[in-house]
């Protein structure tokens, strides 16, 4: 009998598994496209929505380990998903299956010299109150009175986060080597350190008390602190708060909390935490916030798993306030100079593109966003923007694999982005139509001009730039019509040809690819008809797509070498 594979394989080609079913899923479902009415792809497309998240769900339960962070963030992503995939998902924000109570207890005994629950506490509880990527949650009772949550690590989960990183990593080797990227190493030795620092609970008990301190005078925000003497690298144990799920929103209703209130709230502590104090709370999904009546009215919010902690550092923050400085007065030199500032130009990037990608951006965002009149509701994935987008960058002679190569994006924005997404998605959930920038501005005004700046001498300041470019572009105006009347100036489009090539390959690679997920489903469905014969013309179709599809896509990476 052959010998069982390693189960780190097995995770590796299960993720690979449910990824071709997917993506196979909704090619196939487009290819139907061409054949149905649109009622009846309508229909089809909410049931595989519906299936497609299942098969997702249970590949994560089965997996746990480093995916269960990843199905957490697809889950709170309210406006960027179909809902009947996004609410497929949202079992698993907190409710992770909990692993047996012996290998919790064996922990424990593992981190205190051999003493189990029953030593440590004067009671403790088998079952979980909650379960999480790394760990889960038990209630206890201390020797002394007081009631405590302690988080205990799995047994194990160490070897899993370094082999699910390992998958990773040979994934995204995978996408570097078609696309020529380079930066993606870079991209992986910052997450994979993320991660190997949120397996350390002392550094997450440190957390949590420099934040609870940055807080000690409000009593709208509490923090579990933590108990140091049941405290190591694998088990924290905190003292227990009351409260109910943010996203409960029947429980909200119940303790009679008002959503648009807590939605600012929310937000306000945010600002605090990142633009004062310069220290936040980077997980902010529903299973980390809890929410409870404040005596007097209003409520507070409680902040659980300090696994996710970012400061900005000093470079990052005076990026921050040049970038902003720079989108307030419209000028796009100051906007990349703050860039490069933070970090975001990658190692030999060419000046041409990053200057003229940062531009652009600036000017779709003018045009696009208005901040006074900004709400939540406007934030939408939009794929037809996207592709116009790309498309723009296109016709301005920049491809998709040199913006890749001209942008590193550095660990610090990596959490910050990651929690403006997870807090936009909880914001839209309590508050669709709240427009943040009536919380934020105090803040901003305070961040970007100091204590005792104010926007006067920001107008100023402006006012000065336009009169001076004002000015000056009468003369620039004047010598560069000269320019164009000698002759001197005249119109290219650079790699036209290319570029015409490249999409009808593209094209070629899509038909194809089509025809094999095609031939491979009919080939499945033949053989379970016992239609061997038939069944081997479809596998032969299925071969002779493969062959083109790798043809064709030589054919386009020989054309992105020679447009570079």
């Amino acid at each position: 009998m052959p010998a069982r594979p390693p189960a780190r394989v097995l995770r590796f080609f299960k993720v690979y598994w449910v990824t071709f079913v997917v993506i196979g899923s909704y090619l196939w479902l487009r290819l139907q496209a061409r054949f149905r009415s649109r009622a009846s792809i309508e229909r089809l497309t909410r049931k595989l929505h519906v299936r497609n998240a299942r098969r997702v769900e249970r590949a994560i339960i089965e997996l746990q380990g480093l995916f269960i962070k990843v199905g957490q963030l697809i889950s709170i992503m309210t406006n960027y998903l179909p809902a009947a995939f996004r609410e497929q998902l949202e079992g698993l924000q907190d409710q992770v299956p909990p692993r047996p109570y012996d290998d919790i207890e064996r922990r424990l005994r593992e981190e205190f010299d051999g003493r189990g629950p029953e030593a440590l506490f004067a009671s403790f509880e088998r079952v979980p109150v909650a379960s999480a990527s790394v760990g889960q949650v038990h209630l206890a009772e201390l020797h002394g009175g007081g009631r405590v949550a302690v988080k205990v690590q799995y047994p194990g989960i160490e070897k899993i986060v370094r082999s699910d990183l390992r998958a990773m990593r040979r994934i995204l080797w995978l996408v570097g080597h078609v696309t020529h990227y380079d930066g993606l190493d870079d991209i992986y030795r910052e997450v994979s350190t993320m991660l190997v620092e949120e397996l350390d609970f002392r550094a997450e008990a440190d957390n949590a008390a420099r934040i609870a301190d940055n807080f000690r005078d409000r009593d709208d925000v509490a923090f579990p602190r933590p108990i140091p003497s049941l405290c190591s690298a694998r088990v924290l144990t905190t003292r227990f708060e009351e409260g109910c799920k943010v996203s409960d929103l029947d429980a909200l209703s119940a303790h009679d909390i008002d959503r648009r209130a807590l939605a600012r709230q929310v937000v306000e502590i945010y600002c605090q935490q990142i633009f004062t104090d310069g220290l936040y709370h980077a997980d902010p999904h529903p299973g980390n916030l809890l929410v409870r009546p404040r005596e007097g009215g209003g409520s507070c919010v409680v902040f659980l798993d300090f696994g996710a902690v970012a400061e900005i550092p000093p470079k990052m923050s005076a990026g921050i306030v040049e970038l902003l400085q720079g989108f307030l007065t419209g000028d796009t030199e100051r906007i990349v100079r703050a860039m490069r500032e933070m970090g975001f130009v990658a190692r030999g990037a060419d000046d041409r593109v990053f200057d003229q990608v940062i531009e652009y951006m600036h000017s779709r965002f003018q045009d696009e966003i208005s901040l006074d009149s900004f709400n939540l509701n406007d934030i939408r994935f939009d794929p037809q923007k996207s592709f116009e987008r790309l498309a723009d960058l296109r016709r301005m002679d920049i491809s998709l694999r040199e913006l890749m190569e001209n942008f590193h994006v550095p660990k610090e924005w990596i959490l910050f982005e990651r929690t403006l997404l997870l807090l936009v998605g909880l914001c839209t959930m309590l508050d669709p139509s709240m427009n943040p920038m009536a919380v934020i501005r105090p803040y901003l005004e305070r961040f970007v001009l100091g204590d005792e700046g104010d926007w006067s001498s920001l107008v100023v300041d402006t006012s000065k730039d336009l009169l001076m470019a004002t000015v000056a572009l009468p003369s620039e105006m004047r010598r560069f019509m000269r320019s164009v009347q000698s002759g001197e100036v005249s119109l290219q489009v650079a790699n036209l040809g290319a570029s015409t090539r490249l999409v009808y390959r593209l094209g070629q690679q899509f038909i194809v690819a089509t025809i094999g997920i095609a031939g491979a489903v009919a080939a499945l469905i033949l053989e379970g008809r016992g239609e061997l014969a038939r069944a081997e013309w479809a596998w032969w179709l299925v071969r002779g797509a493969g062959v083109m599809f790798v043809w064709t896509w030589w054919s386009a990476r020989s054309l992105l070498d020679n447009d570079s």
